[in-house]
């Protein structure tokens, strides 16, 4: 893979290309074995003011240059991932003490993060579409530089009595030309290119209290260019709409939490939702959405955090944490569990795949109290280890098409190929 397929990557914004040569020679990555860690991040979010800082979500930039992270203090904190692809780490070396690098950019909010995005078709070879979109408890729309961590604009809803309200959740739609944002029982359009109070309006509830009530708590597009927008709420409803229009199409019913994620599936065909003290990722069919193809457990019954999943750029395979610490993996043709690892001491709330590398990023963290002891006082420090609160880089190991297609019709075997992100051969 190498050189060339990131050659080929920057030239296509970030998007391995998935038809001709270059898709016959990418690899598959091998989910029956664990992971090895190549970055570490947990010191840098630890300070005097707040040691208790947990993290609570990360998404990687559309081209992969980055990701970007969010924590309890209000901050968003930005890592390149380095050149080489990043082989700090040997495999099987013990959770670092140390950070294994600084952040490049810090973005500091006023309030409680509800929601960010990245603008889908950023790239760091280009300044002007290197920007992401937040939303804050009390505060507008903020589109923020990237780059240079400098606000660029401010998109700004309000309410009957003409104050400010903010969004729940927000998203640019495949054009990249808006940003779609969730309210409670409303969803507000605003032109990216026009900030400012200027926006579309559409009620979520209909006149006859049909349709879907509460805070509209997140938002996704379907990638097969369908014009379908799935909206989750709350009131433990999915709600799939028409992007042009708003016109709503049909309400799924079955979350036993409020929805705090939707995903499409790659084709577009399959919506995944999880929800709030849910412990399942409940699969629907958009093309017979009456009810729930399969579940995908994960240990979410016992937290109210958010905890995100994700799907891998292949389409084959959603990873998602938990409570327990554990990422696990599924095969999404079939719904069967195919292998977890352990990722954290404490709540992996976000998993995310690299757009288009074999390897993928967790957060972890939640909310501590500590213990008032009166006879010593040191005692009544929150006191982490290493792999709490924490941000982690994964590598997995990777089949080349030649060894698969061996495995295919040999069986699994000790003479098959196996080949690691940086492209360094090891024996099975």
């Amino acid at each position: 893979m190498g050189e060339e397929g990131e050659a080929i990557a920057e030239e296509n914004g970030g998007l391995m290309v998935e038809s001709g040569e270059q898709n016959s020679t990418w690899p598959t990555m091998r989910f029956d074995v664990s992971p090895y860690r190549t970055h570490h991040f947990s010191k840098q979010f630890r300070t005097a003011r707040n040691p208790n800082n947990f993290l609570k979500g990360l998404k990687w930039s559309p081209d992969g240059s980055c990701f970007l992270s969010s924590s309890e203090d209000n901050t968003l904190s930005l890592f390149y991932l380095p050149q080489d692809g990043g082989e700090s780490n040997s495999y099987g070396v013990k959770i670092p003490e140390e950070d294994s690098y600084g952040a490049s950019l810090l973005v500091n909010e006023g309030e409680s993060v509800y929601d960010f995005c990245w603008y889908p078709y950023m790239s760091v070879s280009d300044p002007l579409t290197c920007v992401f979109a937040t939303t804050t408890r009390d505060h507008p729309i903020h589109l923020w530089d990237s780059s240079s961590g400098e606000l660029r604009c401010t998109y700004r809803a309000y309410d009957a009595m003409d104050e400010i309200t903010a969004a729940f959740s927000i998203g640019f739609n495949p054009d990249g030309t808006k940003i779609f944002a969730g309210y409670n029982s409303s969803i507000r359009v605003f032109d990216l290119h026009r900030p400012g109070r200027d926006f579309g309006q559409y009620s979520t509830l209909q006149k006859n209290k049909e349709g879907q009530a509460g805070i509209l708590s997140t938002l996704a597009f379907s990638p097969a260019n369908s014009g379908m927008l799935a909206v989750g709420s709350y009131g433990q409803t999915t709600g799939i709409y028409r992007e042009d229009n708003m016109e709503l199409l049909y309400v799924l019913h079955g979350q036993e939490g409020g929805v705090t994620q939707v995903q499409f599936s790659k084709d577009g065909n399959y919506l995944y939702t999880g929800g709030r003290k849910d412990p399942y990722i409940l699969c629907w069919d958009m093309r017979k959405s009456v009810e729930i193809v399969y579940k995908l457990y994960r240990a979410t019954e016992n937290t109210n955090q958010r905890v995100f999943f994700d799907i891998e750029p292949c389409g084959r395979h959603l990873g998602t944490g938990g409570q327990d610490g554990l990422v696990h993996m599924y095969d999404l043709q079939t719904g069967n569990w195919v292998s977890g690892y352990q990722a954290a001491s404490d709540t992996v709330n976000a998993f995310s795949f690299h757009p288009y590398l074999p390897m993928a990023a967790t957060s972890s963290g939640h909310r501590r109290f500590a213990i008032p002891d009166e006879e010593d006082e040191d005692k009544n420090d929150v006191q982490l280890k290493a792999d709490e609160n924490c941000v982690s880089i994964w590598s997995f190991y990777v089949t080349s098409e030649e060894s698969t297609s061996d495995e295919h019709n040999n069986g699994l075997g000790s003479n098959s190929h196996h080949q690691n992100v940086t492209g360094e051969a090891e024996n099975a």
